[in-house]
């Protein structure tokens, strides 16, 4: 957008590159306008739980600054004020900038310091721009950096964020757990390179998803731990330059309190200001995530086409063709596992441009990493609600399982392989007709019935009629 000093309901801002004309109800200012006008290059928006990040951490500095008298009691009030609004997100159309921007996130930093310091005045009754009294960078982002502010901001935005994936993923994975349960006497025909292999559980079938989940689950609490390690008092370059050492300490049990998160400084600020593996990380964690939900999206999705469950119907298939009804639900979470993995290459690659002492590409790692978060988390809750509809079709199982000759491979401990071997070929020369009860004419109903019975199927390895012999 453009305005110029003529325009009605305007006020007049100034930054180095000289005057523009604000908008008189714009709780931003002149730094926010020119990025608007610099970064049009995508629909997205700077991502809201980065923006309550920083409003987290902009309290925490105000309060620190207050406490060791570097800002005015009164006028720290009101900016603590503003950050509690925007927190409760009675602000959320004050930040209009891109998501993709440059700058390592200096436009977005002072979006949120026009904002707070514009609100604060109008608490303390007088007119936006007033900056005489309350200014964005002299007292909003006093003894800060955009270079400690957002990196810290980003690391309690993503620690958000994976608390609510954290949630999701326990949902999905008892939702798993209990179909084990229900499916753990149905059984199967296990498959290995899309042929019949041994004989299995439905219900183990889907314990093997739940255990992939616990895994991804117990992942997100190891990384949290990585960026609990935050950068803030560091200012431009991880020296705390500018910021006096008193606050450098208080500043970060401020934050612990605002955030009510286990925050940490590092212990060396410079390494935390310039690299940005820790986040890296957490991406390759989400890569995993994606990876396991496609792998258990493709499985349902052939489960369901060879009709040994059932999805859930939830959307009419086809404009042409009456009565198809297509797994969506499913294609949904292969989709948003593909583009939670293309974001992982957008993570790493953008951690890897840091140069020396700060990275300049985080705005794009930013929202690459936030927008995986809040795919998967919503993918899981997706899934969860969609996979507890599941019905198993328990005779298609049965009959899927007795037709294959592979269920020889669960009598070998009882006959040896030449003789199961010997059967296989008997059983074509007969006609090929059904292997289980051909078993139960050669070898007997009560064996069959103990060798392929779902708690012997699922047990690890065999119990050994007799103890072998000593050498």
């Amino acid at each position: 957008m453009s305005l110029s000093s003529s325009d009605k309901n305007c006020r007049t801002e100034h930054d180095l590159l000289g005057e523009r004309s604000i908008p008189e109800d714009a709780y931003w200012g002149v730094h926010t306008l020119r990025a608007m006008e610099n970064f049009r290059l995508t629909s997205h928006r700077v991502p809201p739980p980065l923006i309550r990040g920083i409003a987290q951490v902009k309290k925490a500095c105000c309060l620190a600054n207050m406490e060791l008298g570097y800002l005015d009691r009164r006028l720290g009030a009101a900016v603590s004020a503003a950050c509690d609004d925007v927190l409760s997100g009675g602000l959320d159309g004050q930040f209009p900038l891109d998501a993709l921007q440059g700058g390592a996130g200096t436009s977005t930093n002072m979006n949120v310091n026009e904002v707070l310091a514009n609100r604060a005045l109008e608490l303390l009754g007088h007119r936006r721009g007033d900056y005489g009294l309350i200014h964005p960078i002299a007292h909003v982002n006093l003894h800060q950096s955009t270079n400690d502010v957002y990196p810290t901001a980003l690391k309690i935005a993503a620690i958000s964020g994976l608390r609510r994936l954290s949630d999701a993923a326990a949902g999905l994975q008892g939702v798993f757990q209990h179909k084990e349960k229900e499916f753990a006497h149905i059984v199967a025909i296990g498959r290995t390179e899309l042929q019949n292999a041994a004989p299995i559980t439905m219900g183990a079938q889907f314990g093997t998803f739940a255990e992939a989940i616990a895994r991804d689950r117990w992942r997100t609490f190891k990384c949290e731990e990585r960026l609990r390690v935050v950068n803030i008092g560091g200012t431009a370059v991880g020296t705390g330059l500018t910021a006096p050492r008193s606050y450098i300490f208080l500043v970060i049990e401020k934050l612990r309190e605002v955030t009510s998160m286990g925050l940490s400084r590092a212990e060396n600020l410079m390494d935390q200001t310039a690299n940005a593996d820790a986040f890296a990380e957490v991406a390759g964690i989400l890569g995993a995530h994606a990876v396991n939900i496609r792998k258990i999206a493709n499985d349902l999705r052939l489960l369901h086409f060879l009709g040994e469950i059932s999805l859930p119907a939830v959307q009419a298939g086809s404009s042409v063709m009456p009565g198809k009804v297509n797994p969506v639900i499913i294609e949904a979470a292969i989709s948003a596992s593909i583009k939670v993995k293309a974001n992982v290459g957008v993570v790493l690659e953008t951690a890897s441009l840091g140069t020396l002492q700060l990275n300049e590409f985080l705005p794009l790692l930013a929202w690459g990493l936030l927008e995986s978060l809040d795919i998967l988390a919503a993918t899981d809750s997706m899934l969860a609600g969609h996979v507890g509809g599941i019905v198993a079709n328990e005779e298609l199982c049965a009959r899927n399982a007795a037709e294959s000759p592979t269920l020889i491979t669960a009598f070998l401990p009882h006959i040896g392989y030449e003789r199961a071997e010997e059967l296989v070929l008997d059983h074509r020369a007969s006609g090929g007709r059904d292997f289980r009860r051909f078993l139960e004419e050669k070898l007997g109903g009560e064996l069959v019935a103990r060798v392929l019975s779902p708690s012997n199927l699922i047990s690890l390895g065999h119990r050994a009629s007799r103890a072998p012999e000593s050498e």
